[in-house]
């Protein structure tokens, strides 16, 4: 690391464009030195200079408005939705990720409060004009000013899951009124998925029962497989591995967001590059009801 810093790193550091590294040292509000013509711009003096603008809850008014603070040093865990096949390739690549997983909606809280630098989400956007968007509606509005890029990681086939012998008897959504139904907690992405599919069949509170929640796809595949429930809203990968029945309702898109910064350290590119190699692609095909074509696609770029 050099002492000094050139517009361009002190730009990235306060993640703000040149032009306004110049204005700040023009003004005299920044620490800086001229030489052979360039700007440099003394590194403990600039980390001093910030510190004297931070408080305990953020930036205060003391430092110059138009920057956000230097990026946050994120602890390397990956949260959000559960999903079996990210969760293998997290394991097999030996990227060195931690995770906790929680639900699509645990996850966007944590990664704002900076406790990971990656989430998996599967968020349907009700409101979006494409039937099929996802994640960028709620992306966006909470994101749009931070340094984070949401790639594709797959799609995903999502449908009932049940036990072999009640297959013929439910078919869709409509066919759960009176049904013993496994839930996802409240803050998972397939929950809200399911309320908003009940809700759209004209089914409410008093026309199906709930057992309690399963934490994770898998969690609510075995709750069927036990025969503690009828049916639940879950992955294709899931009802194969406990060959159970499974009635396609959708297909859903499964993106990750994550930190620009942790994008480009050795975890999040060892996890990466792994997951563009033939034994992921094969494993994907193995698992059953993923589609890996897309791996990769950017559907949203912050600040």
């Amino acid at each position: 690391m050099t002492e000094y810093m050139t517009t361009k790193e002190l730009a990235d550091f306060l993640r703000i464009k040149q032009r306004k590294v110049y204005d700040l040292a023009a003004t005299g509000n920044i620490p800086c030195s001229r030489a052979m013509g360039k700007l440099l711009f003394p590194r403990a003096e600039i980390e001093a200079w910030v510190a004297r603008g931070m408080t305990a809850g953020g930036m205060a008014e003391s430092v110059p408005a138009g920057f956000a603070a230097p990026a946050r040093n994120r602890p390397g865990v990956f949260l959000g939705s559960h999903d079996p096949l990210l969760d293998w390739a997290l394991r097999q690549s030996r990227c060195g990720l931690a995770t906790f997983f929680d639900g699509s909606l645990d996850g966007l809280d944590r990664y704002a409060a900076g406790e990971g630098l990656a989430t998996g989400l599967h968020i349907f956007d009700t409101d979006a004009a494409d039937a099929a968007a996802w994640n960028v509606g709620t992306v966006t509005g909470r994101f749009s000013d931070e340094p984070c890029v949401l790639v594709e990681f797959a799609t995903r086939e999502r449908g009932l899951i049940m036990a072999p012998d009640r297959a013929g008897a439910i078919n869709g959504i409509g066919d759960l009124r009176g049904r013993l139904i496994v839930p996802r907690q409240a803050e998972a992405g397939s929950q809200a998925l399911l309320d908003h599919l009940l809700a759209e069949a004209g089914l409410g509170d008093g026309d199906y029962v709930m057992t309690e929640a399963a934490r994770t796809e898998t969690d609510a595949a075995q709750v069927i497989a036990d025969g503690l429930g009828e049916v639940a809203l879950g992955l294709r990968v899931a009802a194969d591995q406990f060959k159970l029945a499974f009635k396609p309702v959708m297909r859903e898109r499964f993106d990750l967001l994550i930190d620009r910064k942790a994008w480009f350290e050795p975890p999040m590119q060892t996890l990466l590059a792994f997951c563009r190699s033939d034994a992921f692609r094969a494993k994907a095909e193995a698992m059953g009801g993923y589609d890996v074509s897309g791996l990769g696609t950017v559907h949203f770029n912050g600040a």
